[in-house]
């Protein structure tokens, strides 16, 4: 990380530390205070974008990890997090559990068939890995309609009720995003310490030459397979908020589609980056959104005929065309043009930054 000239480390604390500066720390502090202030000034309807944007950001984190750090490319991670919300759903909906137990079988469940997922990863790898995650986000669909379907799937999927905590109903979405918001940075300050740890590093390695990291004495399928564990904690607990969030789990919230965009999300944000997968994040929800908002308003431009086939094509069309503007302009993504805007402003008014 660059920092101005006069800051130096002392000691091994300040050497690992992620807030380096006295500025850092102050808009760190000022972040978290906007957060906690924000559902003061926002509407229903933005409140419920930042609650999306946060229950995104951890499952998008998973594949980070599995993909960006560990370069193990997964177009399967929607049935990882379909699994963690049809665990919640069923033990909450069939079985009267709280929902606040089925959250840890939820996680474990979904971090044991990651890992069953990631053997596959011993002995194919690439192209062939991805085949294998297309495999598993295909047989999650197949299971769920024809060997459970009658367990499952209650018309138009299981209904739920939003928990209760400490007597608050977090029924309303004000309460429900002071619960989602801590718990998305949480596990954005877990995933930045995982890659800074001997793990992160192993992934790392791995991803840029593992022949290479083989020789220096990593365990290739070990780590590996805690890729994959730790990517399906990741997307068991986004499952799990999402049941909650959405009091509905249905088949199509977890189609390829959506895995899809997972996987562009964290390639418009930038691949290998933690603050990318926060850009991502919220660009691509955001687009999202704002298509939603747009569509009817197209709609009446065309004819009959037309307007139905409007939504889908330009919905697709609002995600995928700058992820291609990116991979063509800026295949670092949105991550590394955030770097180049801050060299240029402690540059400045010199131009030999970046």
């Amino acid at each position: 990380m660059t920092r101005p000239a006069g800051y130096y480390d002392v000691n091994y604390g300040q050497d690992m530390a992620i807030v380096r500066t006295s500025l850092h720390w102050g808009v760190l502090i000022s972040f978290f205070i906007l957060l906690a202030v924000l559902p003061l000034f926002l509407d229903a309807f933005l409140l419920r974008i930042f609650i999306t944007m946060a229950v995104v950001l951890v499952a998008a984190l998973g594949l980070q990890l599995l993909s960006g750090y560990a370069g193990l490319y997964s177009i399967g991670h929607c049935a990882f997090i379909g699994t963690g919300a049809y665990i919640t759903a069923v033990l909450i909906n069939s079985f009267g559990w709280s929902y606040w137990l089925t959250i840890p079988v939820a996680v474990l469940g979904t971090m044991l068939i990651g890992v069953l997922v990631g053997l596959f990863s011993y002995r194919v790898k690439e192209f062939y890995l991805i085949v294998a995650t297309l495999a598993f986000q295909a047989i999650f669909l197949a299971v769920i309609l024809n060997f459970f379907h009658d367990y499952l799937l209650h018309g138009e999927g299981i209904p739920l009720h939003r928990p209760f905590f400490m007597g608050i109903n977090l029924l309303s979405d004000t309460y429900f995003y002071y619960y989602v918001i801590p718990v998305a940075v949480l596990m954005t300050f877990l995933a930045r310490n995982i890659v800074r740890s001997r793990v992160g590093r192993a992934f790392v390695a791995i991803r840029d030459n593992d022949l290479s990291a083989e020789l220096i004495g990593i365990n290739i399928f070990k780590y590996k397979l805690y890729a994959f564990a730790i990517s399906s904690f990741y997307a068991g607990l986004a499952g799990s908020l999402w049941a909650v969030l959405m009091r509905n789990v249905g088949l199509s919230d977890y189609v390829i589609e959506y895995s899809i965009w997972y996987l562009a999300l964290i390639i418009l944000g930038g691949l290998g980056s933690i603050p990318g997968t926060v850009f991502g994040t919220v660009a691509l929800v955001g687009i999202k959104q704002f298509v939603l908002w747009l569509i009817p308003l197209l709609s009446t431009a065309f004819s009959p005929s037309l307007a139905h086939r409007v939504g889908p094509g330009f919905g697709l069309l609002s995600w995928s065309l700058p992820v291609c503007i990116f991979l063509l302009y800026e295949p670092r993504g949105m991550a590394h043009t955030w770097e180049v805007l801050k060299s240029r402003c402690q540059n400045w008014p010199f131009t030999y930054g970046i």
